[in-house]
């Protein structure tokens, strides 16, 4: 068996499945510390289907742990960005475009230095380790705890990167933290850096959530391998975690698709997930999440995260209802809904009150929410169903109809059909659905990199490429024989010379255990 568990600002959500089977699913109210709130969904699971320690083969996790950190500002390292491109690069200097109360929670510092390469992986010019060296003891003078290295076109080639980390590593000594780009973002000099970056200042923080969750899985005589899901929807083991937390950011969206697709049998469709303070949309295609074309911004910083391509608006079941217009949130109770709204006693209008009172839902006491004007209780409906169609709509690519799927705890505010699409698909255990995308995810391996085909074969290069990919997955953890190309992509550059392309694959497998 294993057990699936996504934390969302309202709820925890927690699955106990036994291969593709779904045997309980729970939700727990999310704790302030979160951690406790997983040890409280387990403790519910063990209630609705008993099992020990021994029968759980593995745990998954999705968790908000680290997008919270980065948007409060809290709880982050002091950074310093080391940039290697000179004398090129140095007309836009590392975190440009950070807002200032980021810039000042990281107590930033940037440092540009010779190195880097041309997308050929010619070098512009040679590193120079003194100059390294000086960098490294001005950021001791001052406080740094983690460094983000980034060379131009290191996706290409890597060698310089290694290199400076290696002669930072040396000056600032063995518990220094050091992120280098080319294993954390793609083609794109100031997205990748601001990423890397990202990923440094949170890389205190992760050892210690890593720790805090472990903690809370073992305390339950669980001892099974412990797997955090990550933006495109497949898995990575704690140590990966320690090493990239920022894989984790689309988790939950990612986990809802995936886990739509699971008990919808739907591979092509639309999910609207309805959480207790947003719904998110997105686009399922052959099962996974269509991934955005743009660059993303997180708590204001432009990263080029592999994230899918989501919609989110202010409306969940935590959601407070205007009684004078009708409009409903984007403010939210969040995770103190079932002290606040109404049928538990509360005295703040939800979104959730409304659906009681139309008799979609049977939570709480309804005759709390009795008193409520019908004709406000339709307006409020009809409201948020024209502001998700909208929102669905907004989302596809094209004309042809497609199929919706409802999950989430709060998709009991939508109605059996939403104009234009038809029929809303509601499946069985819609509610715990992001709990069950976190189970069934895979084991992913990706490369984006940029190629001259004139140099080679052509069909001997993308078969050299989709094997890396492939590689990759099964270095990750993924059975071999399980894996295969998922997607593939070439985009020629017209700006650089020769046959530039950029070209991406990404192999994908099943979890391999007890091997």
């Amino acid at each position: 068996m294993r057990i699936g568990i996504d934390v969302g600002g309202t709820n925890t959500d927690a699955v106990l499945m036994d291969d593709a089977t779904t045997l309980a699913g729970v939700k727990h109210s999310t704790t302030p510390d979160i951690t406790s709130g997983i040890m409280h969904a387990i403790e519910d699971l063990r209630v609705r289907r008993e099992f020990t320690g021994s029968d759980i083969q593995a745990v998954m996790i999705g968790t908000t742990h680290f997008i919270n950190a980065l948007v409060q500002a809290k709880r982050l390292a002091p950074t310093a960005a080391l940039r290697l491109g000179l004398p090129a690069t140095d007309s836009l200097p590392p975190f440009v475009d950070w807002p200032p109360m980021l810039m000042r929670a990281v107590r930033a510092r940037h440092y540009l230095a010779h190195g880097g390469c041309e997308f050929d992986g010619r070098p512009i010019s040679a590193l120079d380790a003194d100059e390294l060296r000086a960098h490294a003891r001005d950021m001791r003078e001052h406080g740094v705890r983690s460094v983000a290295i980034t060379s131009v076109f290191s996706p290409i080639n890597h060698d310089v990167e290694l290199e400076a980390s290696r002669v930072v590593a040396q000056e600032l000594g063995p518990d220094i933290a050091i992120s280098l780009s080319h294993q954390i973002g793609r083609i794109g000099l100031l997205e990748r850096e601001n990423a890397t970056i990202v990923n440094a200042a949170l890389s205190e923080l992760a050892s210690e959530i890593v720790d805090g969750l472990s903690f809370a899985i073992r305390s339950h005589g669980i001892h099974a391998p412990i797997f955090l899901s990550q933006n495109d929807g497949t898995l990575m083991n704690e140590d990966f975690v320690r090493r990239y937390p920022v894989a984790t950011f689309a988790s939950g969206p990612t986990n809802s698709m995936r886990g739509a697709a699971a008990v919808s049998g739907l591979s092509t469709c639309a999910v609207v997930d309805v959480g207790g303070t947003t719904t998110d949309i997105g686009l399922l295609i052959c099962g996974f999440p269509r991934k955005t074309a743009n660059d993303v911004r997180v708590a204001g910083v432009r990263t080029n995260f592999r994230m899918p391509d989501v919609l989110s608006i202010g409306i969940g079941g935590g959601s407070i209802v205007d009684t004078k217009s009708g409009e409903v949130g984007p403010e939210s109770v969040g995770y103190r809904l079932p002290s606040e709204a109404l049928v538990f006693g509360g005295s703040t209008l939800t979104a959730t009150d409304i659906a009681v009172a139309a008799g979609r839902a049977d939570v709480g006491d309804p005759s709390l929410v009795a008193h409520l004007d019908c004709a406000l209780v339709a307006r409020v409906l009809d409201r948020i169903a024209e502001r998700i169609t909208e929102a669905v709509d907004r989302m596809r690519t094209s004309p042809e109809p497609i199929p919706v799927v409802a999950v989430g705890g709060g998709s009991i505010l939508l109605p059996g059909e939403l104009p234009v699409f038809g029929s809303v698909h509601r499946p069985q255990n819609y509610a715990v659905a992001n709990a069950i995308g976190a189970t069934i995810a895979q084991i992913s391996g990706e490369i984006d990199t940029v190629t001259d085909f004139e140099a080679g074969g052509r069909a001997a290069t993308i078969a050299a490429l989709k094997r890396q990919a492939i590689d990759k997955a099964v270095a990750a953890g993924a059975s071999p024989h399980t894996v295969q190309i998922v997607d593939f992509d070439e985009v020629p550059i017209p700006y650089l010379p020769g046959s530039a392309t950029r070209v991406s694959a990404k192999a994908v497998g099943d979890l391999q255990i007890g091997t």
